[in-house]
């Protein structure tokens, strides 16, 4: 490849690369602020009803995810991460749970779907304060922004290799100043 097809490379992965720095910064802030309104939101709730009604002794014996975070792959290697909540099946588990043959005839009951999770404000009390929804919904939108940065910091860490990648080859490239 030319030097000056190697620094137009370099230039434009560069740029990219400052696009996606100030892209994280941005996410990064708002995160700290959705977390931060989160718990202020569940501060006001204690202090509505009670520091003992909300706090770790209202919590189910056996707690289940309503979130899940899946890993998909990108041709070009990069990694992204999504939230998806519990129960709901991606397109890849969608389709037949067994390879053999089945038996028509005579089945027996049909399988019972999963039960979805119990909202956990349920814990509380039926009647919970409007700060405690709002603390659940700012921490939601925590857990989906944490998601995102994730990803973004992955391609920004892809993008740091490939730019060094192409400084090393114009290094090596004969004449390229």
């Amino acid at each position: 490849m030319a030097a000056p097809d190697l620094q137009a490379q370099l230039d434009s992965l560069l740029l990219q690369l400052f696009r996606d720095l100030e892209e994280l910064e941005a996410k990064r802030a708002v995160l700290n602020a959705q977390v931060e309104e989160g718990w202020l939101s569940l501060a006001k709730a204690r202090y509505a009803m009670g520091a003992k009604s909300v706090g770790p002794l209202q919590y189910a014996s056996r707690m289940e995810p309503h979130v899940c975070v899946h890993v998909s792959e990108a041709q070009d290697g990069l990694q992204k991460f999504r939230v998806v909540r519990a129960g709901v099946q991606t397109p890849e588990e969608v389709g037949p749970r067994e390879t053999g043959l089945r038996r028509r005839k005579g089945a027996t009951r049909p399988p019972e779907p999963p039960e979805a999770p119990q909202d956990p404000l349920n814990w509380f009390g039926i009647l919970v304060p409007h700060s405690l929804r709002q603390a659940q919904a700012s921490f939601w939108d925590g857990v989906q922004l944490a998601a995102d940065v994730a990803s973004l910091q992955n391609r920004i860490d892809w993008g740091r290799s490939q730019l060094r990648g192409l400084q090393e080859k114009l290094k090596l490239e004969p004449g390229a100043a």
